[in-house]
C-alpha cells in the first residue's frame, strides 16, 4: 500500500484539487490519503471530511513546518511505501502506481523516487538535482562553454538546469513535491524520522543526503508527469527574503556534509557571490522586460 501524505496550510481549494486528482488518476494500486492540517488559520480542517470522508485527517495543534507535518502523517501511515505529495500538485495520469511499481521492482539501492514534474505550462521543473560542490559552482560560471558539450553528457554531469527531464537517471537529491520511499528506510535516519531542522526549504536535499549515507540513491523516473503549480511570489522583497533563506540552508547542508573545512569556506564564497549576482540579474530582467526567469 502507498500512504500519500499531503500537508495543508491555508490552501483549502488547492488541497481539494490535489486530492481529487489523486483519486481520479490513481488505479491498480492500494493507497490511502493522509491529510495533515498544519494549524491553518483560515477555515475548519474538518470541512475536508465533508468532501473526502475516506481520507485520514490529522490536525496539528501548531504549524511545525513541512518536515514536522510529514512526520505526523507518517505516524498514521499504514502503507509500506510513503509518498510525500505537495498540496499544489495535480495528477493527470496514473503516476503513483507507475512509481510504486518501479520502486517495488528496483528498490534494492533506490532510496527516494520522483517523477517528471512540470509547471502548469508543461515546462519541466528541475527536480533531479546534484549536490552542490566547488566543481559544479565553477563549471556553472562558464555555462556557455558547457553548452558545447553534447547534451546527454552535459546533463549527466551537471543535472539541475542542464537536464531536460527526458531520460531516467540516478541523481543526488530530488524535490519534496513528489517524494516516494519505502517506510522501512526511516530506520536509517537520525531519530528514525525525517529530519526537522528546517521549517521549510532544503529539507528534501537533507533527507536525500542522509539516505545516501546508508547507500540509498535517488532516482528520477521520466516516463510519467505530475503538474506542480509552484506559484512562487514574484514580488521582489519576498524573493530576496526567500533567497536569503535558501542560501543559509544550503550553507548549513554543506557544513553538515563537509564540516567547517577549507572546502566549505571556498564553496561558500563562490556560491554566495554567484547566487546574489544571479538574483539581481533576474530582478533587473523582470523590471526591464516584465519577464520572470525561472
Amino acid at each position: 500500500m502507498v500512504s500519500v501524505i499531503i500537508i495543508n496550510y491555508n490552501t483549502f481549494q488547492l488541497t481539494c484539487d490535489c486530492i481529487r486528482s489523486v483519486q481520479a488518476a490513481t488505479k491498480d494500486v492500494d493507497y490511502e490519503i493522509i491529510l495533515v492540517d498544519n494549524a491553518s488559520t483560515t477555515g475548519d480542517p474538518a470541512e475536508f471530511l465533508s468532501y473526502f470522508p475516506e481520507i485520514k485527517l490529522v490536525k496539528s495543534p501548531v504549524n511545525g513546518g513541512f518536515s514536522n507535518g510529514n512526520n505526523l502523517g507518517i505516524e498514521h501511515a499504514s502503507g509500506d511505501i510513503i509518498l510525500l505529495l505537495n498540496s499544489d500538485t495535480i495528477l493527470k495520469e496514473n503516476s503513483i502506481a507507475t512509481a510504486a511499481n518501479f520502486l517495488a521492482k528496483n528498490g534494492n539501492d533506490i532510496g527516494v523516487l520522483t517523477v517528471h514534474l512540470t509547471y502548469t505550462d508543461d515546462v519541466y521543473q528541475h527536480n533531479a538535482r546534484a549536490f552542490r560542490s566547488i566543481r559544479n559552482e565553477v563549471l556553472d560560471l562558464f555555462r556557455p562553454a558547457l553548452m558545447l558539450i553534447p547534451y546527454r553528457k552535459r546533463a549527466t554531469l551537471m543535472l539541475n538546469q542542464y537536464f531536460k527531464g527526458d531520460f531516467d537517471t540516478y541523481c543526488d537529491w530530488v524535490s519534496g513535491a513528489f517524494f516516494m520511499f519505502r517506510k522501512e528506510l526511516l530506520e536509517t535516519l537520525p531519530g528514525k524520522k525525517l529530519d526537522e531542522r528546517f521549517f521549510m526549504y532544503g529539507e528534501d536535499q537533507l533527507w536525500c543526503y542522509q539516505f545516501s549515507q546508508h547507500g540509498y540513491r535517488c532516482y528520477f523516473l521520466s516516463g510519467t508527469k505530475v503538474v506542480h503549480i509552484a506559484n512562487a511570489s514574484t514580488e521582489p522583497g519576498k524573493q530576496l527574503k526567500l533567497l536569503k533563506t535558501m542560501i543559509s540552508q544550503e550553507l548549513e547542508i554543506m557544513r553538515y556534509r563537509k564540516g567547517t573545512s577549507l572546502y566549505y569556506f571556498v564553496f561558500a564564497a563562490i556560491f554566495v557571490a554567484k547566487e546574489k549576482a544571479r538574483y539581481y540579474i533576474k530582478s533587473l530582467v523582470q523590471k526591464l522586460f516584465n519577464h520572470r526567469i525561472r
